[in-house]
């Protein structure tokens, strides 16, 4: 197993490098670049400064030059400032974007596996019953909406239909923030109105993050269960038709522990597979949900990077999926070995 993991750790190397390459050249290839932009939202940009700006960030050369400069700043950490933003991309990227995807992905990941797992395994043992069709109903369902037009409903139901029962989007009310104990410790006679109005505010702005996490969660989970569940159904009708359940079942073990210990461990590893190609996906796939609920993620990082030409943050944004993708792919081979003894790869 070391020397596996190893291999692929050193193999992550020389693929990113080839990645990076690729869309370099991809976001070279776009018509127009930040200096254009700039020019565009700004009346006073004259020609001079085009021209000055255009050959201080070297827009001026062929994309290869321009790539290998790029390649020698990123090996020192340095992907760039984001032109749109006026900071680091990488601050940009993974302080204020990357922290609200992580928290939105993570909570959809969970809610969908510990609710699709139970169902399509209670789905596989209830072949051909009436929860089994109406679990085959709802995933087809599940399948078949699209996650804009789903959230899009949503939004009218719990927010136009039921009025202000849940926020139609933002990840927080204008006004609501984590409060400042020694704000609140100045305007208060001592430190028990002050730990009492802290504690207060505390709750506010956990109900009101809550609030505003209840319709894109819902949305995300929904587009994952479907799969999931159809997927563990599949998985868990192959696996308990096999001689081994059914030799665990002859030697009198309970159905708890057939289920549990002999069939779930061998069906659970296609989920594993969905689950570590689900997380990069979600971080740079949720584009509709988090443009549908407005909210400030990955997602919406990358589309508004490639349409306003922020190179940096499109970089540095696409550069961390990629890593995302080959490092949970590795987690997942590793899981398989640990789930399932008969797996080796030494």
């Amino acid at each position: 197993m070391f020397s596996f993991l190893v291999r692929r750790i050193l193999q992550i190397i020389p693929t990113l490098f080839v990645i990076s390459i690729v869309l370099f050249a991809l976001l070279a290839l776009k018509p127009g670049n930040p200096i254009d932009e700039m020019r565009l939202g700004n009346p006073g940009f004259t020609q001079a400064d085009y021209e000055r700006l255009t050959a201080l960030y070297g827009y001026d050369q062929p994309w290869y030059f321009r790539f290998w400069k790029w390649l020698g700043r990123a090996m020192q950490g340095d992907l760039g400032p984001s032109t749109q933003y006026g900071m680091p991309a990488t601050q940009y990227v993974f302080q204020f974007r990357l922290p609200n995807t992580a928290l939105l992905s993570g909570l959809s990941l969970f809610f969908a596996f510990i609710i699709a797992v139970p169902l399509g395994i209670f789905s596989a043992l209830r072949q051909h019953s009436f929860v089994d069709y109406a679990i085959t109903i709802f995933n087809f369902i599940g399948v078949s909406i699209p996650i804009f037009w789903l959230g899009i409903l949503l939004i009218f139901i719990f927010s136009v239909v039921i009025r202000k029962f849940l926020p139609a989007g933002g990840m927080l009310t204008p006004g609501v923030d984590w409060p400042d104990w020694a704000l609140l410790g100045a305007q208060s006679s001592g430190w028990l109105e002050t730990l009492s109005l802290y504690l207060d505010d505390v709750w506010t702005y956990l109900v009101d993050r809550g609030s505003h996490l209840v319709l894109p969660v819902f949305a995300l989970t929904f587009l994952q269960l479907a799969t999931w569940t159809r997927f563990m159904r599949s998985s868990m009708l192959e696996v308990i038709n096999m001689d081994y359940i059914r030799t665990a079942r002859a030697k009198g073990l309970i159905e708890q522990k057939v289920v549990i210990r002999h069939a779930l461990r061998n069906a659970i590893l296609p989920i594993i597979t969905l689950v570590a190609l689900s997380v990069p996906i979600l971080f740079s796939g949720a584009v509709l949900t988090e443009t549908v609920f407005n909210w400030p993620g990955m997602g919406r990082a990358i589309l508004q990077s490639i349409v306003e030409s922020d190179f940096n943050v499109a970089m540095a944004s696409l550069l961390f999926i990629s890593l995302l993708i080959l490092i949970f792919n590795l987690l997942a081979d590793v899981a398989y070995a640990l789930i399932d003894p008969r797996i080796r790869y030494d």
